[in-house]
């Protein structure tokens, strides 16, 4: 198999991870909170982004720092390639009830906000993807889950 190929297939994978679980029907409606909360998100995922614009190296890195404390043990490497991601910050509500597959509810405020990823290799397009993503604000900072198995 090409390496090119074998990488696509493996993000895909990856990214899929990343989405699963959150492309459920989840009953309910918005509930309103702080504009400081919608901020900081929104600026969690400009940073993932300037990041993936780095390079490869920069945005595992953000993805580590940013990983969320109680799951430190689940940081994926994405083999070279970067990960565009764009909220449909409209979509952003809280999801007090979520956990990740197989771990404990994360400390702080879980949100689940509609997202369109795309995958790049060396910058160029390879793969689309939408779906949904969380994120937990914890003592005023934003942390995400990367979708690795504990190590």
């Amino acid at each position: 198999m090409p390496t090119a190929f074998r990488g696509l297939t493996l993000l895909m994978g990856l990214a899929a991870l990343v989405l699963s679980g959150c492309t459920s029907v989840i009953e309910g409606s918005a509930a309103p909170f702080g504009t400081a909360d919608r901020g900081i998100i929104r600026e969690y995922f400009d940073q993932l982004n300037a990041a993936g614009k780095r390079g490869p190296e920069a945005q595992s890195a953000f993805l580590h720092r940013t990983q969320h404390p109680d799951y430190a043990d689940r940081v994926c490497d994405f083999a070279g390639l970067t990960l565009d991601t764009f909220p449909a910050m409209s979509t952003l509500r809280a999801d007090p009830d979520w956990t990740p597959e197989g771990g404990k509810p994360p400390r702080g405020v879980v949100y689940v906000v509609a997202v369109s990823l795309t995958i790049r290799q060396n910058g160029a397009g390879i793969g689309d993807q939408i779906g949904s993503e969380r994120v937990v604000v914890l003592d005023g900072k934003v942390y995400g889950f990367a979708p690795c198995q504990a190590r």
